[in-house]
């Protein structure tokens, strides 16, 4: 049996010097391929050398995360482009976020925007972040209708009825993560009505941890507690869940 982790920030702090024995981890509870979203310039470069030391397992993109866009958008936009000649495997983490703050909202548009573009230049598909942004995102992809979008609604936390709205506006899947396993999580019943072949597992470590370990910091290793409770929702068996999710993986990542 084999799973991906379609979602881990593994080169976030919280693993400060961990970072290799949470891939050795991960691997022995055969989560065999990790994908890494970025964030910003302050972290990229961590990013790239921890992927460059486990290859084939890690898999790094290249995008400018919602949370990071600020005053200053336009220079880290523009620092993307020197990562362009590394093997990139997704733009993302790319979205909007209109949690922590409402400032920067056009922007966030714009930058979302110029970073679908860039993703259907480059023939790769994108790992949207969406935060109360549902109909703003909906919004700016039905602008950028013209070109071949596909990609991953991380974090999915619609109704299945904003599934199939995004069913109409391009190839999308769905991630799910520890949130599933959290008692009275709307998702729970979502997924029920999801085909299985549109979901991906992820774990956002170092954050939502899956129960039993929520309170502790997540990490890939604990992708089989979300694919059990996925297996218990859908009444199928966990070989078919760790199976159909990863092909899907592979399918829109090429990893």
């Amino acid at each position: 049996m084999e799973f991906i982790d379609t979602h881990s920030h593994l080169y976030d702090e919280a693993f400060a010097d961990e970072e290799d024995s949470a891939v050795e981890r991960a691997i022995e509870a055969d989560v065999r391929r990790i994908v890494l979203p970025d964030i910003d310039s302050m972290s990229r470069d961590a990013m790239f050398a921890l992927a460059d030391r486990h290859e084939g397992v890690l898999f790094p993109c290249l995008g400018l995360h919602p949370t990071s866009i600020g005053a200053g958008w336009q220079e880290e936009m523009s620092m993307l482009e020197k990562y362009l000649s590394r093997r990139i495997w997704a733009i993302g983490e790319i979205g909007m976020d209109c949690y922590w703050s409402r400032e920067f909202i056009k922007e966030q548009q714009e930058a979302l925007r110029i970073q679908l573009e860039l993703a259907d230049r480059l023939g790769l598909p994108v790992i949207i972040h969406s935060r109360e942004s549902t109909e703003l995102i909906m919004n700016v992809l039905k602008e950028c209708s013209h070109l071949s979008l596909r990609g991953v609604f991380h974090a999915y936390s619609g109704s299945v009825e904003t599934f199939r709205e995004l069913q109409r506006l391009g190839d999308w899947y769905i991630g799910i993560g520890g949130v599933l396993t959290y008692k009275k999580a709307s998702i729970a019943e979502t997924v029920r009505q999801i085909p299985l072949d549109r979901i991906l597992l992820e774990t956002d470590s170092p954050y939502l941890t899956p129960a039993p370990h929520r309170g502790k910091r997540n990490e890939s290793s604990y992708i089989p507690f979300i694919a059990g409770r996925l297996a218990e929702l859908t009444g199928r068996e966990i070989e078919e869940i760790g199976e159909v999710t990863t092909e899907n993986a592979v399918k829109l990542f090429g990893i």
